[in-house]
């Protein structure tokens, strides 16, 4: 007698119970999941119940869908932004998601272009309404004047679009940062003088004329001659220039958790010197100190053509 096999269906999963569990799964990928994230944690589900379900939560504005170059993701709508775009078609949602998920480094027009598909004409008109509503804003980089990025309203500009406290309305202030360079090499220097004046024993004395990174920076903040805010990383990046000028050294040591002006158990030193010996010529041009020596090329972001530190050895 021939074997009769029964196809035997599997039983249908409630639908609200299948929203809820996609809803689950797009708030632990916030992100975004794709169909086969759904399809692997839910196996037993068929491909047209996974589909009714996502349709519905799209249409109940609780889902958002997105391209990538994997291809569709779905994530979950954040209830204030659903508030704000309520009314908008799905075009301006779009432009308005892909410029959401650039953060605060800001996207370019020609970028949103190239990943919503949307004609030139029709990403400008959606851009003007965005920014009349006050849900984007365009900002000013630094890498091309000419340019502007497209950002979430309430952002503040990352660094790389703005220069930080270097810049000025996209003009890099050359001299407050020559103020700055001046003032915390006096400072370095005032600490090794007093260390001098001590009469303690060499080694105490080369200790003591050593200052953390932190006290530069609470220095620079009492003096008030900055109008922006400065970060420790600014100061920093000042005391380096004073590096590679060679009038500063700069220590790491271990710290304790905790101490205040320390990184992952490290804290970064510095004192003013002074060289003993007249140094060699090799030592006396850029080249010899440069740290980024070997990414130095001509044509590249960092040549000989464009360097300040040579031109000015050179006109000396």
């Amino acid at each position: 007698m021939a074997e009769v096999k029964v196809k035997v269906q599997p039983p249908e999963a409630d639908p609200i119970e299948l929203e809820n569990r996609i809803i689950e799964l797009c708030h632990q990928f916030p992100h975004g999941i794709t169909d086969q994230v759904i399809q692997n944690e839910m196996p037993h589900i068929e491909a047209q119940q996974r589909a009714v379900a996502i349709n519905r939560l799209l249409s109940m504005g609780q889902l958002d869908l997105l391209r990538s170059n994997t291809g569709l993701l779905y994530r979950i709508k954040d209830s204030q932004n659903a508030g704000k775009m309520k009314g908008s078609d799905n075009q301006e949602k779009l432009v308005y998601q892909i410029i959401e998920d650039a953060g605060n480094k800001g996207i370019w027009s020609r970028d949103i272009r190239y990943k919503s598909n949307l004609p030139l004409t029709e990403i400008n008109k959606i851009l003007k309404n965005l920014e009349s509503k006050k849900l984007i804003k365009a900002v000013k980089s630094v890498a091309a004047s000419k340019k502007k990025v497209y950002m979430l309203y309430n952002l503040q500009p990352d660094r790389s679009v703005t220069g930080g406290a270097w810049y000025s309305d996209q003009d890099f202030e050359s001299e407050f940062v020559e103020v700055l360079n001046q003032q915390c090499f006096k400072f370095l220097q005032s600490k090794a003088e007093a260390a001098r004046e001590s009469k303690q024993n060499p080694m105490i004395q080369r200790n003591s004329s050593f200052a953390s990174s932190h006290e530069v920076w609470k220095y620079i903040c009492e003096l008030g001659i900055s109008k922006v805010e400065l970060s420790m990383e600014d100061i920093e990046t000042i005391l380096n220039t004073l590096i590679y000028d060679g009038k500063v050294e700069m220590t790491i040591i271990a710290a304790k958790e905790g101490t205040v002006g320390s990184i992952d158990g490290h804290m970064k030193l510095y004192r003013a010197v002074s060289p003993i010996i007249p140094p060699t010529g090799l030592v006396r041009a850029p080249c010899g100190l440069c740290p980024v020596f070997e990414d130095c090329h001509e044509g590249g972001e960092i040549s000989p053509s464009n360097c300040i530190y040579m031109t000015e050895w050179l006109e000396f």
